[in-house]
Formats: structure tokens, sequence, C-alpha cells
């Protein structure tokens, strides 16, 4: 079996090559670096069954031979990195899709798209289920990568009615793990940097803004059980953990489990900043069979020692 990865040397990217890898797959990972590191990919360069393209996806894309899969995850996932690249983030979620779909149409294959639970916006009701429309600003901060990832679902579900090519949606809700960039903005990351080095945690606005944060280990069993279920061509699923915290008990957790002497620093609340976001996992449960494992502490007792060494190596 050969799958295709696009934004291979991303997180979550990253942690899939290897997943297939174990697996048994011939992986092909392609990359353009923009945002995703050539750290997070080098131990399987020399692996008989991994190779690597540099290439960005908003190109003409072509890869030689059969494909069962592909995969598509290019794409700037931290608001710091898709605020830096807005033109290009939407290019990766509309042309790059294009090319990737084009690319699955061709040789037949599979394809999986990364959407975002970006998707609902500022939501209207907890939690959030597939069936929800989202409240979405068009026009607003964000919207380079919440309408981007909305176009590329839309584009998506066009190429299976049209086309009957076997796509799945995995609308992604926040994910933490080891290979996270810690200077790219997202939270968790961003907590533990803070607390590691005993610097102010900033939190924005009063904290009381709730987030549900998924283990890298579940996220990548539920994204391998979508892409081998057979008979659910045309599907879209939730992925995360339901279980729901304010962001300041997310500081406070951190604080702890570093044994940080950092204090907690309020900032104002970005614009257009989602107040809630949990998702409704039933479909992934009753589809795939699968929930998450890890709970927050467990999976940052995991994470904690991968940070402290590369944050306090930096320093």
């Amino acid at each position: 079996m050969r799958v295709l990865i696009t934004g291979a040397a991303g997180f979550i990217g990253s942690h899939l090559v290897e997943k297939y890898l174990k697996e048994g797959w011939e992986v092909i990972g392609l990359d353009n670096f923009l945002t995703g590191k050539v750290d997070n990919i080098e131990e399987f360069f020399a692996h008989p069954n991994f190779t690597f393209i540099k290439y960005d996806v908003t190109n003409f894309l072509y890869v030689k031979g059969s494909l069962d899969l592909i995969l598509h995850f290019a794409c700037p996932a931290s608001p710091l990195h898709y605020m830096k690249h807005k033109i290009h983030t939407m290019k990766v979620d509309s042309i790059g899709t294009l090319h990737a779909l084009g690319l699955a149409k061709e040789k037949k294959a599979r394809f999986v798209l990364a959407s975002s639970s970006e998707v609902y916006g500022d939501p209207e009701i907890t939690p959030q289920h597939e069936g929800y429309r989202g409240n979405v600003s068009p026009v607003g901060p964000r919207s380079v990568y919440d309408e981007a990832k909305r176009f590329s679902e839309a584009l998506s579900m066009a190429y299976y009615r049209e086309h009957g090519v076997d796509v799945r949606i995995a609308r992604i809700f926040n994910t933490y793990g080891t290979k996270m960039a810690f200077d790219d903005g997202r939270v968790i990351p961003n907590f533990l940097k803070q607390a590691i080095l005993g610097e102010p945690i900033t939190v924005f606005g009063d904290g009381s803004q709730t987030r549900s944060f998924c283990y890298i280990k579940d996220m990548v069993e539920a994204i391998y059980k979508l892409s081998i279920k057979e008979g659910i061509a045309g599907e879209v699923v939730n992925l995360g953990n339901p279980d729901e915290l304010t962001i300041l008990k997310l500081a406070e957790i951190i604080k702890d489990l570093t044994g940080s002497s950092s204090v907690i620093k309020f900032l104002p609340l970005p614009e257009d900043d989602p107040k809630r976001r949990r998702p409704d996992i039933s479909k992934a449960k009753r589809l795939l069979n699968w929930e998450p494992k890890y709970n927050l502490k467990e999976g940052l007792e995991e994470v904690i020692p991968w940070f402290k060494k590369r944050i306090l190596k930096k320093e």
C-alpha cells in the first residue's frame, strides 16, 4: 500500500509518516518547509519505505507510480503562521487541495482532508457536531484559515459527488504533542515554553474561553482508522477530545506539572477568538470505534520532558 502525505514535515504530518511506516505502508512525504521542519522527519530518511519530496503543493502535483491514499495535511496551522502567510494559507487550501484531489482522481486513490474545528468559527452551540454550519466571519482576520478550510471541504465534496473520489474529511480539534514548534503561538507549546523558562504565562482575555485538547497519539490513531475504514466515502468526522476546560485552568495545570514559578499575565483577547471549542465525537465513536485514551494530564506528562530538553537547549 502506498500513501502520499502532504505537509509531511509538519506536526501531525510527521507523526502520520511514522504511523504509516510502522503499519507497513510505502510513504511518500511532501513538504516545502514553509512551516514544517526537517528535524521532524530526518529520522525517516534512511527508512527503505520512505521517500521525501521537497515541493509546494500549490504547484502542479504529480507522483510516479500508483497511490492508494492521499493525506492532504499541507497548510500553516497556527494563528501566528497563517496570519504571517495569509495568501499562501488560502492558496494551499484552495489550489493545493485542487491539485491533491486531481491526483487522487487520476490515481483512483482514497483522499483524506485535514480540515479543522475552525470551520465552526465562534460556535453558538456546544458541543459542535458535524451538522452544525458554524458562525464564521468571511472577512475577519482568522478568515484566511477558516474560509480556506471551508473551501477545501466544499471542493473535496465536489470531487466526491462529481468524480466519485473516495473522500473523507477530518475536522481536527486542538491537538498537542511532541514535534510541535514551541514558537508558533499555539496555546500549549506557548504555555509550556513560558512555564519552563519561568516567564509570565500569557492568557488572553480573562481566560474563561474554553478549548478541548487531544493528545497526538490519539489523533494519529483516529486519522489512521478514518483512512482505512471501508464504506465511508463522503463522510465528515470530528476528531478530538471532548474534555473541555478553560484556558486559565490549562495555564494552572501546566504551571503545576512543570513546577514553574511563572506568574499568569492577562492580555487583551484577539479579534474573533472563539469562546468555546468542544467536539461532539459520537460519529467517530460509531463509525470508527474510536475515542481518546489519554486525558490531558497523561498527555502533558509525556510531552513535557521533550519540550524541556529542546527549550532549555535553545536557551
